[in-house]
């Protein structure tokens, strides 16, 4: 049985969105305490940001897999300490056929992703290495979609996802208040069908759902 997700920041119920099972409300619990614990050695997150842990990190991952909730096979490029990554493999923990690709250069932030995958029986595979050489070498099967959180501007997503949108999937990516002039900078150079939808965190944020992308001849 679903129940709302209440996610606290400083005590107070602060978003509620749709139905989640216990079990996965737990293993978000679980992840949360272990970002927290590898914070000081990792920095994970931003300081500033670890009282609202819960908003400004998990609430805003929600976002990506509720954004395709068809799609079961996920690359996360650039993942850091696993926001979306991890909550994306998390909300998909019980599906049989989901897995949750993530790609870190970073050793140690590559490491503690596999533990919060492991703590939280969560199903993926994490990939030490720089994303254009992970995923130009890509053999691990199709791709539904790509996501990526504070990462790099429009321009270089695209570039970065193009092995797997050029087969098709589909991409999320979060952006801040200057979504507008990225989306006008990356029309120039690419083509693509758009879904914006308004960020639970920040309504000057958007979430942009990408499909049907491919590069304009030149």
């Amino acid at each position: 049985m679903g129940r709302p997700v209440v996610l606290n920041g400083s005590g107070d119920a602060v978003y509620k969105f749709g139905d989640v099972s216990r079990e996965t409300l737990d293993r978000l619990q679980i992840y949360v305490d272990l970002v927290l614990k590898w914070q000081p050695a990792q920095n994970l997150i931003a300081p500033s940001t670890i009282p609202d842990i819960w908003t400004r990190h998990v609430a805003d991952s929600l976002q990506t897999q509720w954004s395709y909730p068809e799609a079961k096979v996920w690359v996360d490029i650039g993942s850091g300490g696993g926001f979306p990554g991890v909550v994306t493999a998390i909300l998909l923990a019980d599906e049989p056929d989901a897995h949750v690709h993530m790609i870190e250069s970073n050793q140690r932030k590559a490491a503690f992703l596999r533990t919060a995958l492991r703590e939280t029986g969560s199903k993926g595979t994490v990939h030490a290495g720089r994303i254009e050489s992970v995923a130009e070498g890509w053999s691990h099967g199709p791709v539904d979609a790509v996501s990526a959180r504070a990462l790099a501007s429009l321009n270089l997503l695209f570039d970065l996802a193009e092995p797997f949108t050029a087969q098709g999937s589909k991409a999320v990516f979060h952006k801040g208040q200057d979504f507008r002039r990225e989306l006008d900078e990356v029309s120039d150079s690419w083509q693509f069908d758009l879904v914006e939808k308004e960020s639970v965190v920040d309504p000057l944020s958007r979430m942009l759902l990408f499909s049907n992308i491919s590069a304009r001849s030149k």
